[in-house]
């Protein structure tokens, strides 16, 4: 029978492992950590491979316990940074945990129920000479210099502050503190967290004379090497206040072919088969480009956003889709006109479709509208206009505040009433 580990690892998901005694340690149920600094209010598409992670620990019969950093959030992790990090303020940090913990909550969900805890409760109780006699004596410099994360920041012009030195400290302390009080014995991270994980489980050995195991896996990049998670207006965010499932899934749509086979394997829970059949399929004559793309859009938008966020991402995606016959909704043209060509005359009821179509600019002249409208080639809300006369009524109203004109089979526009 295959175990976890077996499973992650076909499909790409370990990079390292801290013993061969892991699958056997498996084989009953454990508690796995990962944690997650607050450096922003939410987390990005690079944060979700560590959250598919436990939940593939999770399906196993194994505890998630997430560990949110209010701590070592206000310190800062060295790692994949060439600067200081900016220190947060006490309020910063706590609106960011606030953001990250509902996001965590939300999304990883199930049985065995997760644990969800904040390092700054054990943190805080530390004085500085109390944590140098009983955390630092445990460590030495040539160990801690010599780990990736400081090493490059050593080699920069920028250099590393103490404060910044001492994360790997805090990381070790977590994992020991969540071994004695909560049985925890595994840590997962990225492959750039090996110090850091490693250093707690040294720190377990020494102090306590126990075994303790880390995973590591690969960062999310790209085939061209550069990282996945971010686009033209930024990072691509978990979080729907952040960046709204429609935009979330069109990123994810976009993947090229290069990737998405990859990130099916990563980002998704379907069989192995399965993604072979979307593999074979994009080597096939007949192949209909960005269909592997869709599914891997949907797999992880339902996740991260459930069924309903998944539903409006799709509404929305077919409300901008040239000669969509969806039937339209007010919220959903609301999230799709970030993207969609969208005008906001000063009157809309009571205005001739014709002038709108020119002033909007979609068309030179109202003659060419009309001409347009003759041809039957203009269409309101979806549905073919005949009358060249047209008027905007109130009824015509998506949601009390738009009209979708469209021109053909590829122009489509959003219409807004202008807030009186």
């Amino acid at each position: 029978m295959k175990t976890v580990i077996d499973i992650l690892k076909e499909r790409g998901f370990i990079e390292s492992l801290s013993s061969d005694e892991l699958s056997s340690i498996l084989s009953k149920p454990q508690k796995i950590y990962c944690g997650f600094d607050p450096t922003a209010d939410s987390l990005h598409l690079g944060n979700l491979v560590a959250i598919i992670g436990l939940t593939w620990f999770q399906r196993f019969g194994h505890t998630p316990v997430v560990i949110v950093g209010g701590a070592t959030g206000m310190i800062g992790d060295p790692g994949g940074k060439s600067v200081e990090r900016n220190l947060q303020t006490q309020e910063q940090v706590d609106h960011n945990l606030k953001g990250i913990k509902a996001l965590l909550e939300n999304v990883i969900k199930g049985e065995p129920a997760p644990l969800v805890l904040n390092n700054f409760e054990w943190m805080k109780k530390f004085s500085f000479i109390d944590f140098l006699r009983d955390v630092g004596k445990h460590f030495r410099m040539s160990v801690m210099l010599a780990k990736e994360s400081v090493k490059a920041r050593l080699e920069s012009e920028e250099g590393i502050s103490f404060t910044e030195f001492s994360y790997q400290l805090l990381q070790a302390y977590d994992f020991l503190y969540l071994f004695q009080n909560h049985h925890v014995k595994i840590q997962i991270g990225g492959s750039d967290q090996w110090g850091n994980i490693v250093g707690g489980v040294e720190l377990i050995r020494k102090v306590l004379g126990e075994s303790a195991f880390g995973v590591t896996f690969p960062l999310l990049t790209r085939s061209d090497g550069k990282k996945f998670g971010k686009s033209e207006n930024g990072a691509i965010w978990l979080s729907k206040e952040k960046l709204s499932p429609y935009e979330f899934y069109q990123y994810l749509v976009r993947v090229p072919d290069a990737d998405v086979i990859k990130l099916m394997k990563m980002l998704t829970f379907l069989d192995l088969d399965v993604i072979a059949e979307y593999e074979n399929a994009m080597k096939q004559e007949g192949y209909l480009p960005n269909t592997a793309q869709k599914k891997l859009a949907e797999e992880v938008t339902r996740f991260v956003h459930g069924e309903e966020g998944l539903e409006k991402a799709l509404l929305a995606t077919k409300a901008a889709a040239p000669g969509s016959e969806t039937v339209l909704d007010a919220d959903s043209l609301e999230i799709a006109m970030k993207d969609m060509p969208y005008f906001e005359p000063e009157l809309l009821v009571g205005s001739k479709l014709i002038d709108l179509i020119a002033d909007s600019g979609l068309r030179p002249s109202k003659s060419a509208a009309r001409r347009l409208i003759r041809e039957g080639g203009v269409s309101l809300n979806n549905k073919k206009i005949n009358d060249e006369e047209k008027v905007i009524q109130t009824e015509d109203l998506i949601g009390n505040r738009f009209v979708v004109v469209t021109l053909g089979k590829k122009q489509k526009m959003l219409v807004k009433q202008k807030k009186i």
